[in-house]
């Protein structure tokens, strides 16, 4: 079955989030996403805002499935010149498997420049950092085995395709520069009234949280969860999302319109 819902990437600033404080975590409790509604062609034009509502970019999301593979691609271009740029590519063989994933951030709208990707069949990854605008580039490049539930640039669509009143636990790649697995727990916490062309529709309120090592939840007590209310029924579709692109950045809102 074939949803409605665009914008199934535009999550993958969370994979930035708790770069500063995170201890590497395994998969133990980590579940594979069964697929309820498949992905395809889709386009969309979302917008970043901040909580005023005030526009801080234009998005364009591009998604086409070929030969079994979906990819999809969410880039956002920033008043100020920033460039954000995230692409994943995955397959929907019964379970949701991420097979490549590309992450470029740069501009005065991060405290960081990154340009990173990683592929699961040669277990790559490589990584060009910059700190800020007096640091020297860094350039990391290695081996990491991916287990079968990282879901990085894929956030919303897990979400959409989760059992009604249930959560999950899934995984994402940081790249702090170098890359490590950071548990995340996802939960739905409430349904909220929300209107869209003057009708109201009962969207559910899910919140994002990493799964912090002890080191970490001493340094950091105050990390924001992520929120996303996701429409369901035999369509679901994505409705907005608030949080952070980085590391203890400002709230800002994503909306596919």
């Amino acid at each position: 079955m074939k949803s409605r819902a665009t914008c199934s990437s535009v999550l993958g600033g969370l994979l930035a989030l708790f770069a500063a404080t995170l201890t590497p975590l395994t998969a133990a409790d980590a579940g594979e996403i069964t697929v309820k509604f498949s992905e395809g062609v889709t386009r969309a034009f979302p917008a970043l805002r901040n909580l005023d509502g005030e526009r801080i970019a234009h998005g364009d999301f591009v998604q086409v499935e070929r030969g079994g593979r979906v990819e999809s691609r969410m880039t956002f271009r920033f008043a100020d010149g920033s460039f954000y740029d995230e692409t994943a590519v995955f397959s929907q063989n019964d379970v949701f498997t991420l097979l490549s994933y590309r992450l470029i951030q740069r501009g005065p709208s991060f405290p960081e420049t990154v340009e990173a990707w990683v592929d699961r069949a040669s277990g790559r990854y490589e990584v060009r950092y910059r700190g800020d605008d007096d640091s020297a580039e860094q350039r990391l490049a290695g081996k990491i085995t991916l287990p079968a539930d990282v879901y990085n640039g894929m956030l919303s669509l897990v979400l959409k395709n989760l059992a009604p009143g249930l959560g999950e636990t899934v995984q994402i790649v940081a790249f702090t520069p170098n890359p490590r697995l950071v548990t995340l727990q996802l939960q739905p916490v409430a349904e909220d009234v929300m209107e869209v062309s003057e009708e109201s529709h009962r969207a559910v309120r899910y919140i994002i949280r990493p799964q912090l090592g002890l080191f970490a939840s001493l340094l950091v007590s105050d990390v924001p969860d992520v929120k996303v209310w996701i429409l369901g029924g035999e369509a679901p579709a994505f409705m907005k999302a608030e949080g952070p692109l980085y590391f203890m950045g400002p709230i800002w809102r994503i909306e596919p319109y």
